[in-house]
């Protein structure tokens, strides 16, 4: 029985939970084909929003590693589904859910970060794949994998947090490679690739959490951008941010809870960007990683570098180890 007989206002943490479910299980729809290229980022997603739900157990543990185990390729990395070619993105999301399943030893960590230390560039930054795309997400995807995978050391971990501080701008924030314009983001994978790396000292903390803060519209949600209309996905990029330096009190917590429970559909769960809006997998997660660091009721807590849950499980016990 349902939990949460429809009170507006509420997280309908059932509802949600079983969207997950049913999404992740309708393997004959459009959407299924259509999103193949980058499906293991979307079960890590599913998995993660439904671990900080309390409600992991839903879905076939087994059944989601065997297929994580698929994507992997001869180079040591992980395509975003089966048959498709390596990119960092998809492998740290195959590591995050092994290391939720604690699994992680199912793979070989050494070829893994092998293959992440090859994409290193000689200025200290990150190409995704062999087609050679730069962006400072990747230099936080190789940080946060190697840690993971406890192989830090195969990278030069110090010429990659100071490419990561010539992405920063006088505004204080970061763009996706230098001299771009900043964006929220960025800001999350620069702050959390520096937290990694114990470069924080090359960020201005208090400018950057002014513009961070400054990302709150009148109607409480945030925005990636100057004049950019409030998006729920931001919760988590801007207030990640603000956690891991510290400055989460900077914004009005109340009204952009308010604004993240205004975008669930409390009839059939899931979360979308805006009210009134389709909801999504990718919404749902941010929302409600993002209700998680301002401690909501019902709700485990989360870590702000990597992303994983911080209570009742391997990855917290992981992280916490870890530290």
């Amino acid at each position: 029985m349902d939990s949460e007989p429809g009170t507006s206002g509420r997280l309908v943490v059932d509802r949600h939970a079983r969207y997950i479910c049913t999404f992740a299980k309708a393997v004959d729809t459009l959407e299924f084909y259509l999103t193949e290229h980058f499906r293991l980022s979307g079960v890590y997603w599913g998995v993660t929003a439904l671990a900080l739900l309390g409600h992991l157990h839903n879905l076939d543990g087994e059944g989601i590693v065997k297929w994580v185990l698929s994507c992997q390729n001869a180079d040591g990395g992980f395509g975003g589904s089966p048959r498709h070619d390596s990119h960092i993105l998809y492998t740290l999301s195959a590591v995050q859910i092994l290391v939720l399943y604690d699994k992680l030893e199912l793979v070989d960590a050494d070829q893994v970060a092998s293959y992440i230390s090859k994409l290193q560039q000689s200025n200290g930054s990150f190409i995704g794949d062999s087609w050679g795309e730069v962006d400072t997400r990747f230099s936080y995807v190789a940080l946060c994998c190697c840690w993971l995978l406890d192989r830090l050391d195969r990278l030069n971990v110090r010429k990659a947090a100071q490419y990561v501080a010539s992405c920063r701008n006088f505004d204080g924030g970061f763009g996706c490679t230098p001299g771009n314009e900043s964006h929220a983001g960025q800001v999350f994978v620069c702050v959390a690739a520096l937290h990694i790396a114990d470069s924080l000292d090359l960020l201005d903390a208090d400018l950057l959490c002014w513009w961070l803060s400054e990302r709150q519209t009148a109607g409480g949600g945030l925005n990636g951008r100057p004049e950019k209309l409030p998006d729920v996905c931001y919760s988590w990029w801007c207030l990640s941010a603000l956690s891991i330096l510290g400055r989460l009190h900077w914004i009005d917590q109340t009204a952009l809870q308010d604004f993240i429970l205004s975008c669930q559909d409390e009839d059939d769960g899931g979360i979308s960007d805006r009210p009134e809006d389709m909801v999504d997998v990718f919404h749902t997660f941010f929302g409600i990683a993002g209700l998680c660091l301002m401690g909501h009721p019902g709700l485990k807590a989360v870590d702000p570098t990597f992303a994983l849950p911080l209570e009742d499980g391997f990855a917290a016990n992981f992280l916490n180890e870890n530290e």
